[in-house]
């Protein structure tokens, strides 16, 4: 359904995540948070998972970036490649044995938050923990609606801003590539692989929930897609 709705930020999480709360209770849930650099994936899986753990559901709250592949994995096509970035920056495999494996609707529950340390460019001790019966993945990451992905989620969200926003954000967050400019050499990888991903995936079109984030104080909700048993 499509909503085109302006919004609070409170107001979206709390529809959001009563909806989570409502669907398949007792049973592991799998809920991404997907968008490129800068458009508040980070922020906004936090908060929707905080209010998903107030309304009485547990939640194990993790990001893609604890399955990064190793530097040389993700710059073989070359530090300026957008190709690369779209294609190796993640360890899918892990994600998915680790993680998403284990929090399906066939998983135990024992599970890994993250796997690898971008710092040292290693892998992290192994640190296994078991999710409560009913738990809820909230995951944020990058190229999360890719089609070996899709079948992993039992709701997903797509927030989605123009580069003349979520660059300079993220720069001023310092979780940016450095310049502001989206246009610019250093940020070419970045953005450009962001646009390979939506061109050729169409996350949108298979995300439950798409929002339009250029304003973190009043996103607007431009696709609602629930679970017909979920709809409030």
């Amino acid at each position: 359904m499509l909503s085109d709705r302006v919004t609070t930020p409170e107001a979206l999480r709390d529809r959001l995540a009563r909806v989570i709360v409502a669907l398949a209770p007792g049973r592991f849930l799998r809920v991404p948070v997907d968008g490129v650099d800068g458009v508040g994936k980070t922020t906004f899986a936090d908060a929707l998972g905080a209010v998903v753990a107030g309304l009485g559901r547990p939640v194990v709250r993790a990001s893609a970036d604890g399955f990064l592949n190793r530097r040389a994995i993700r710059y073989r096509l070359g530090r300026a490649s957008p190709e690369g970035f779209y294609r190796d920056t993640y360890d899918l495999a892990a994600l998915r044995r680790c993680l998403l494996a284990p929090m399906g609707p066939y998983g135990g529950g024992l599970h890994r938050r993250a796997v690898f340390d971008a710092t040292a460019d290693g892998p992290l001790p192994e640190a296994w923990e078991r999710a409560p019966p009913g738990a809820v993945l909230v995951l944020d990451g990058m190229f999360l609606h890719q089609p070996g992905l899709r079948d992993c989620w039992d709701l997903s969200v797509l927030l989605v801003a123009p580069a003349a926003i979520t660059v300079p954000r993220g720069a001023s967050r310092g979780v940016g590539h450095g310049s502001p400019d989206p246009e610019a050499p250093s940020n070419r990888r970045y953005v450009e692989g962001q646009r390979r991903y939506f061109a050729e995936c169409d996350p949108a079109a298979h995300a439950s929930v798409v929002v339009e984030h250029s304003s973190l104080a009043a996103p607007r909700i431009l696709v609602w897609r629930v679970p017909a048993e979920a709809a409030t």
